[in-house]
């Protein structure tokens, strides 16, 4: 239904949760290098990560290649320095959703390749500094999927 990437994600349980999101909600997963964990079998089930075998996950060299082949319509840079509240967009099928590591966010060169109208942000009480990476991905996705009508559920 949708292309969930993390661009070079550091923490494992959150991969792990995500890869379970996206297992539930028929997403596809594309991981960005260099990552901050070890993906091989034992340490995916270690991290929680073990509905892998369930969920399309694939790993990139570099998000330019990851688009690339992708070759979306759209994609969306997810940041609390986004321009616009992620439930202002009429979500597609086939849209693609970047998000940046947990430490440190998107870079800026990937905001600035980002159409600005595609830039989002989920809201959240002033002074706060973002929400957990599977939390965020799961706002985003579960919104995209529900104004498709949770197609394929």
């Amino acid at each position: 239904m949708f292309d969930v990437v993390l661009f070079q994600p550091e923490i494992p349980p959150n991969t792990g949760n995500i890869i379970r999101l996206c297992a539930n909600t028929g997403s596809r997963l594309h991981l960005i290098r260099p990552l901050g964990f070890d993906i091989g079998e034992k340490a995916v089930r270690r991290a929680g990560m073990d509905y892998a075998e369930l969920a399309s996950v694939r790993v990139w060299n570099g998000l330019e290649e990851c688009l690339r082949a992708l070759h979306p319509a759209r994609w969306f840079a997810v940041s609390t320095r986004g321009t616009r509240r992620y439930d202002e967009v009429r979500f597609q099928p086939n849209d693609v959703f970047v998000f940046g590591p947990e430490t440190r966010g998107l870079p800026e060169a990937v905001l600035a390749a980002c159409e600005p109208s595609r830039r989002l942000r989920i809201p959240m009480l002033a002074g706060n500094r973002s929400l957990n990476l599977s939390n965020a991905a799961a706002v985003l996705v579960y919104e995209a999927w529900r104004q498709n009508e949770f197609a394929g559920s």
